[in-house]
């Protein structure tokens, strides 16, 4: 049996932020390392894994899984946040 994804704490706030800012959010978490969120912005398409930055560093880790899917991705920008601040900073860097 499959168990539920955890989400983080703080993912609902970054995804209610990033689509404030303009950015199209779809929460895609499926489990087996893929990402939490397909964000779209500017014209850019982006892959954000989030972590609850009040965690211990210990507890924001990658998964097994996670770090696989990263070092194999092939695409465009896949990124770890860890508040809505990072996700929003990311935001900026986009043209």
């Amino acid at each position: 049996m499959r168990r539920a994804n955890r989400i983080d704490d703080n993912q609902n706030d970054i995804v209610t932020a990033l689509r404030k800012a303009g950015a199209t959010v779809r929460v895609i978490s499926q489990g087996e390392g893929i990402p939490d969120l397909l964000v779209g912005f500017r014209g850019e398409t982006i892959l954000l894994e989030v972590k609850d930055g009040n965690k211990p560093p210990s507890a924001r880790t990658l998964t097994p899984a996670e770090k696989k899917f990263f070092d194999e991705w092939e695409g465009g920008l896949c990124m770890v946040v860890n508040s809505v601040g990072d996700a929003l900073k990311m935001l900026e860097g986009i043209e």
